[in-house]
């Protein structure tokens, strides 16, 4: 029997509940007329959570009250019902925001309208092993195409699935000067598979000061930058912001740093994605070489907690400190950034498979940059199984010289990735992954066009119990079914992978030399 595929679709429904963001403090007034400057977001939110290690290992509880008083929260009643399930991931996963919100006084010093939208340009997920020894920070481009799930808007209804969409967009789902934290949680949960267990949103507003506490920070520039880099508009040069080489950057020095787009390597975002890593890596050596004073520690921690925004998990300075407190011990060079594999599809970006889905597959088992196991046991989940692909697939096949495209077939999260790292390791070829236009399957299909049944049997002997079925298209097709999700893969790790080597072989660690890949892009 011939019939249509029953491949792509909108993700799964979701809850409705409240969102709402809590009042900030306002700047001191010296503070902002010394910030009037014009500059652009700040991309580099992980300052954040260096700044709160700092104040965790200084033991200074005397500043919970107060810091208390400063932490804003959003509400998690926009977060979807289907997320992935939490002992999927042996580590922790944290995912951070860089907002170029207007509000709060930021149009100081970010520029814009005062009531402007929020946007975010940066964003990514920080994978904290758990060894809590090793940590990679997986940066995800702004015009990343992706499927932005539905997502709460303030009259407390849901958007439709927006498919093919630039991941910045999350973010501004809903058109608020505060912006939509959930939706881009949503949005990253749908992509990886993996559960994240805390959101940090960060603003610019209290970079500049952050920057001027540390001492500055050491960046080195391929070439001399001047204010036409900074601003293309303008039909000069104009004056030198900086010469080429090593120099220290602190205050709108550093702001205008992670910002420059078209002065440095070829003008493109993921070139600038580059540099912010380099400036991440470079400002948490400058940390763990000097330490801060307890007289330090008040200006550090108050510009830190006035300048972001968090899930309800981490609203209190007790929860944020005692979430800093599990990261000290992560060494720099354990301490990887890298970029979520990507090409360019015209002017956006495209995310490259089947590379992308072993990287969360790597996350998810907690496999390091060379494939070392950073799970803190020898065992498999945290419910004590040991995962393999075995197990997933009791039938041992051979997919070389196979390509196949799978697809979500159900409601639980993250089930195509996990089995397209399955198939990989069996060797076949997935050519990408995506939610099924039916999500109530209780079986796993495996549909081919013409020619392809013989190709398609094999396929299937990777999924005990699957159906074959012959379409109009051409290709082959997993569509995975309930049965799927509730057998042996549910409980099982994919097989020990490491980051694959595309992605390991642009990484950067925190102890890497600040003028070394000077390129960026």
């Amino acid at each position: 029997m011939t019939v249509t595929s029953n491949r792509r679709t909108d993700p799964p429904r979701h809850r409705s509940g409240g969102a709402a963001h809590g009042n900030r403090g306002a700047p001191r007034a010296r503070r902002r007329r010394r910030e009037r400057r014009r500059g652009r977001g700040i991309r580099t939110a992980l300052l954040v959570g260096l700044a709160l290690l700092v104040l965790a290992a200084g033991g200074a509880g005397w500043l919970y009250l107060k810091l208390d008083g400063d932490i804003s929260t959003f509400d998690s009643g926009g977060l979807s019902d289907n997320r992935p399930d939490a002992a999927a991931s042996k580590g922790e996963n944290v995912l951070v925001i860089g907002s170029d919100t207007r509000t709060g006084g930021n149009n100081a010093l970010g520029g814009g309208e005062k009531d402007d939208v929020g946007r975010s340009d940066t964003a990514f997920l920080l994978h904290v092993y758990a060894d809590h020894r090793h940590a990679i920070a997986v940066s995800i481009p702004r015009d990343t195409l992706v499927t932005i799930p539905p997502c709460k808007l303030p009259d407390g209804t849901w958007t439709k699935a927006q498919p093919n969409t630039m991941f910045n967009a999350a973010y501004s789902v809903g058109r608020t000067t505060a912006g939509n934290p959930a939706c881009t949680q949503n949005t990253v949960e749908q992509l990886t598979g993996l559960r994240v267990d805390h959101t940090v949103v960060v603003d610019f507003k209290g970079f500049a000061e952050l920057t001027d506490v540390v001492g500055g920070v050491r960046v080195c520039l391929p070439q001399n930058v001047y204010e036409n880099d900074l601003d293309p508009h303008l039909t000069a040069p104009g004056k030198l912001l900086f010469p080429k080489g090593e120099q220290t950057v602190s205050g709108q020095k550093a702001l205008d740093y992670v910002r420059i787009r078209h002065g440095i390597g070829d003008g493109s975002d993921i070139g600038r994605i580059k540099r912010q890593q380099a400036f991440v890596a470079s400002l948490l050596k400058e940390v763990k070489s000097k330490g801060l004073t307890p007289t330090r520690l008040l200006p550090l921690a108050d510009a830190a907690t006035k300048s972001l925004t968090v899930d309800p998990g981490l609203g209190s300075a007790d929860k944020l400190i005692s979430f800093a407190m599990s990261l000290k011990d992560i060494d720099l060079h354990n301490t990887k950034f890298v970029t979520l594999p990507w090409r360019y599809e015209g002017s956006r970006v495209a995310i490259v498979q089947p590379d992308a889905d072993a990287l969360w597959a790597a996350l998810r088992s907690d496999r390091t940059i060379d494939g070392g196991n950073a799970g803190g046991n020898a065992g498999g989940k945290k419910n004590g199984t040991a995962g393999s692909a075995a197990s997933a697939s009791p039938t041992p096949v051979s997919g070389e010289g196979i390509d196949v495209a799978v697809y979500n077939g159900t409601a639980v999260p993250g089930l195509a990735a996990r089995a397209a790292a399955t198939l990989t390791g069996a060797g076949f070829t997935v050519t990408g992954t995506a939610t099924a236009t039916d999500q109530e399957h209780p079986m796993t299909l495996v549909e081919y066009g013409p020619g392809l049944e013989d190709r398609a049997r094999t396929v299937a002997r990777a999924f005990p119990g699957a159906e074959l079925r012959s379409v109009t298209g051409g290709g082959i097709s997993v569509v995975l079914g309930q049965a799927y999700a509730d057998g042996p893969a549910a409980s099982a790790s994919p097989a020990p992978t490491a980051v694959p080597s595309e992605v390991a072989d642009g990484a950067r660690s925190a102890d890497d030399d600040p003028c070394s890949n000077l390129t960026y892009g």
